[in-house]
């Protein structure tokens, strides 16, 4: 089985569609998961024109695409790439719940969910910005 797709994935086109394809599932499932640890509805939010939120989530899409750049750039098999990627993701997620902790003036989510802007532009940052530096990890 694993000669077979060896062969498929040695086509450049057939290759960039299984990855492409397996990040976008894995993208869908990681951010299934950030909507569980939010106290609010993402998409709900976005739907109301909540800027905040949709830059808290651009970012976290961001940061799990961009983990998965590094990881496709780094690895020779599609596993390796989608377990990097999904060591990263966990590692955006533990950033995520270190940044709730590191601010105990406020709460992040409710004040992302009550539209503050600077909150949400804050969280997109580092969702970014620990993209990269756990993208530069990979190996």
């Amino acid at each position: 089985m694993n000669k077979e797709v060896d062969v498929l994935l040695s086509n450049p086109y057939l290759a960039t569609l299984a990855f492409f394809a397996v990040a976008v599932i894995a993208l869908v499932v990681f951010l299934t998961i950030f909507e569980l640890v939010t106290k609010y509805d993402d998409w709900a939010e976005i739907k109301k024109g909540n800027l905040s939120v949709a830059m808290a989530t651009g970012g976290k899409i961001f940061g799990i695409c961009n983990l998965f750049r590094f990881a496709i750039l780094n690895n020779d098999t599609m596993i390796h790439s989608l377990i990097w990627a999904g060591y990263g993701f966990i590692l955006l997620l533990v950033a995520y719940f270190i940044f709730e902790f590191l601010t105990p003036y406020f709460k992040i989510d409710e004040e992302i969910k009550n539209d503050n802007k600077a909150v949400g532009l804050l969280s997109m940052m580092i969702s970014i910005s620990l993209s990269y530096v756990v993208g530069a990890c990979v190996t």
